[in-house]
């Protein structure tokens, strides 16, 4: 009998390790190092080989690898290729996650009842029924009459119905429900998911069949199984969207055919998932009335400018600590503002609750909300409004002075589109040429964007 390899793999990070310990030496993270059965000890393993495509190994020069582009196709929804680089590559990996309810199944259905009508598509489920699944797209109102499908959860005979049915795009709903035979463990642990998820991809290459799989997430947000997942595969993204709020925003995280800060929004509704062509509208459901502690701000995801409203709220504390809560944005950055503002600009609220808010579930990762979260702040804590028609955008720094933002011009001419008359802005990215209905107000310190408001 052939005697079963095992290893100690961390679920974080993927390293590997001889025996088992509380702690991985390489993230330092506890408790993640776990047992894992690699199968029989044969002295070649085919599942190993042509892991990138090629059936045999062949050293070439650099100057001799063709650099013919790659054909893309369009996955029927525009929100969903931008995000993607512009389109799906063929024999490439892709792994959408997400909460429970994001919609990542009826997306990945809307796209593939789509794809079916121009060529050979193949959904796999593992989780639902066929039944199930039909159920949803009649439902929905989707064509069903070219989509073919499959309910399997063995990767090895996906891929062998796949060779036979050749289809241009494979959908695994989800990679967590899928197993190889020879692993000697369940379906979800460490070791069944990275195997899985190595025997697809490399299936995907060396067939030119894109694969999308879709992946769970753990309670904090990061995708279930272990980290050498995002590793192996192409693309990453990410569809965020809370249950009560209609609006679902998919990210990417990792992209080897494009950029990976685009955004692409999309609306929960009763015919599925529908795309939001202009974001900024549906973030800038202001009231009629100035009200203190709200002001837009520009933001600049992938290669477009989005306006956002951020709100601030500060009220006198009680408590010896007072509370710093933030929706949206990163807390220790809030804190930071707050001690520059305190050194340059006078104004301490060290016994002040504050509290900041991004409308609409948008997760801000840039500098340039610097300027406009603090001018929220100081609105709400003098209770005085700031006019409607006023937008914000710069960087702020150590020394209080205002640091300029990337694309600062698409930014004004954004918001001149959506109706904004004046602009508060860094000295550096104030226009050249006046833009026509708006005043810009360059600023280099924080005290004179005080003062201008």
């Amino acid at each position: 009998m052939a005697k079963v390899k095992t290893a100690y793999v961390c679920s974080d990070c993927g390293a590997d390790f001889v025996r088992w310990q509380g702690q991985c030496t390489e993230c330092g993270a506890w408790n993640t190092v776990s047992e894992v059965r690699l199968g029989s000890g044969n002295s070649k393993n085919s599942r190993l080989e042509g892991y990138a495509g090629a059936a045999v190994a062949k050293v070439m020069r650099l100057d001799e690898v063709d650099l013919q582009e790659v054909p893309r196709f369009s996955s029927g929804f525009v929100e969903f290729d931008r995000v993607l680089g512009g389109g799906i590559v063929p024999g490439s990996a892709i792994l959408i996650g997400g909460h429970p309810g994001a919609g990542k199944s009826t997306l990945l259905l809307q796209i593939m009842c789509g794809l079916a009508q121009q060529g050979n598509a193949l959904y796999v489920t593992g989780e639902e029924s066929l039944q199930q699944v039909a159920m949803r797209a009649q439902r929905l109102g989707l064509p069903t009459n070219a989509l073919k499908m499959l309910a399997e959860t063995n990767v090895e005979t996906i891929c062998h119905l796949a060779q036979q049915e050749k289809p241009r795009i494979i959908v695994i709903d989800s990679i967590q429900v899928m197993h190889l035979a020879d692993i000697q463990s369940a379906p979800g642990s460490v070791s069944q998911v990275r195997e899985s998820a190595a025997f697809l991809t490399r299936f995907a290459k060396q067939h030119n069949i894109a694969i999308i799989m879709v992946g769970h997430v753990t309670k904090d947000g990061s995708l279930a199984g272990p980290k050498v997942l995002e590793h192996c595969i192409d693309c990453s993204v990410m569809l965020d969207g809370d249950s009560d709020n209609r609006y679902r925003t998919l990210r990417g995280n990792k992209n080897r055919f494009g950029p990976v800060n685009e955004l692409g929004v999309f609306a929960m509704t009763g015919q599925g998932m529908k795309e939001v062509k202009n974001p900024s509208a549906i973030f800038l459901t202001r009231g009629k009335e100035d009200q203190s502690g709200s002001i837009v701000m520009v933001l600049w995801e992938g290669t477009r400018p989005l306006l956002v409203e951020i709100q601030g709220l500060v009220d006198y504390s009680p408590l010896n600590n007072p509370r710093r809560v933030t929706l949206g944005m990163e807390q220790n950055r809030i804190s930071m503002l707050l001690a520059v503002m305190h050194r340059h600009a006078g104004i301490q609220m060290a016994d002040q609750d504050v509290f900041v808010n991004v409308v609409g579930g948008v997760k801000v990762n840039e500098t340039s909300a610097d300027l406009a979260t603090l001018l929220a702040l100081v609105s709400s804590f003098r209770d005085k409004a700031l006019p409607n028609d006023l937008v914000v955008f710069g960087e702020v720094g150590l020394a209080g002075e205002i640091r300029p933002v990337p694309s600062g011009q698409e930014r004004l001419r954004e918001a001149a589109k959506h109706g904004f008359k004046r602009a508060i802005v860094p000295a550096a990215n104030c226009p050249k040429e006046p833009i026509v209905g708006m005043e810009v107000i360059a600023v280099s310190k924080l005290a004179e964007a005080l003062e201008a408001i």
